[in-house]
């Protein structure tokens, strides 16, 4: 299904189709199972340098752990993305250095979740956000992405600004469009005049071409990544189908998004990326 295939913050990548950190790809099976069911890239569960028996939804064996599994899937060719989370800056640097070390395509900064929130504070303040990023893109040399809180203190032209200055060239953002708002997939319109959809539709119309988004939340079907995609998504993540249907679920959006692709003669992805009208 060529028509899915994409690149990521320059990364050619087998589908835009993904799954969502911690879905499934914490435990070494898991992992080879996404590596397997599908061809599009792996993103594994957040981690830290010891790993973490709690909050739930960060357990996880430790960067080694998965830096392992990095070193064996990496040069078969598969593209993983690893997703790094730390109680400091520091362990900030040493985990996306050990990934990065280990071969993963892509390093995701996850500033979004409230262990992070709690302990490293990185939006308390611009000048704390600036100093982690700095920090860590002084430290690797592997693509950057930033997974970004669905509610900043700050808005998301000053964040994109930040991160095309400091070279991150993904932002990892909500697909949160409201329930009223209505995309039409067959002509790609909104009703009404022009205006935001969703944070990943902020950034991506914030981005000047220069940063990738990914959105994540609320992609179950083949047209819900379609619309995502309209709304400025360059790739998705997929969280609750994964969980509730295998791995399986990520097959089967990408063949659904092909066939949407398809019957509006679409051959790439990337010919609708962003590319939602508005009536007025």
């Amino acid at each position: 299904m060529e028509r899915t295939a994409t690149r990521l913050g320059g990364v050619e990548i087998g589908s835009s189709v993904m799954n969502a950190s911690g879905a499934r790809s914490a435990e070494r099976a898991e992992i080879h199972e996404l590596s397997v069911a599908h061809r599009g890239a792996i993103v594994f569960k957040s981690c830290n340098s010891a790993g973490l028996e709690a909050p739930d939804n960060l357990k996880n064996r430790g960067v080694e752990h998965f830096a392992t599994l990095a070193r064996e899937l990496a040069p078969g060719g598969k593209k993983i993305i690893g997703s790094v989370v730390g109680a400091s800056e520091d362990e900030f640097v040493a985990v996306a250095s050990a990934l990065d070390r280990a071969g993963v395509s892509i390093v995701e900064l996850n500033l979004a979740d409230d262990y992070v929130a709690n302990s490293v504070a990185p939006f308390a303040s611009f000048e704390r956000l600036k100093s982690l990023i700095g920090r860590v893109r002084g430290e690797t040399g592997c693509v950057l992405a930033v997974k970004v809180p669905p509610r900043m203190p700050f808005e998301p032209r000053a964040v994109a600004d930040l991160f095309k200055s400091m070279r991150i060239a993904i932002a990892v953002c909500a697909n949160d469009l409201p329930k009223e708002i209505v995309v039409d997939a067959a002509s790609g319109t909104v009703d009404g005049a022009p205006r935001t959809l969703s944070q990943a539709h902020a950034f991506f119309k914030e981005s000047e071409s220069l940063i990738d988004v990914v959105a994540v939340g609320g992609i179950n079907t083949g047209r819900d990544a379609y619309i995502a995609h309209l709304t400025g998504g360059k790739a998705v993540q997929v969280g609750s189908a994964l969980m509730k249907e295998g791995a399986s679920a990520l097959a089967r959006i990408d063949r659904e998004l092909d066939s949407q692709l398809a019957e509006r003669g679409h051959k790439s992805v990337s010919e609708i990326i962003g590319k939602v009208r508005f009536t007025r």
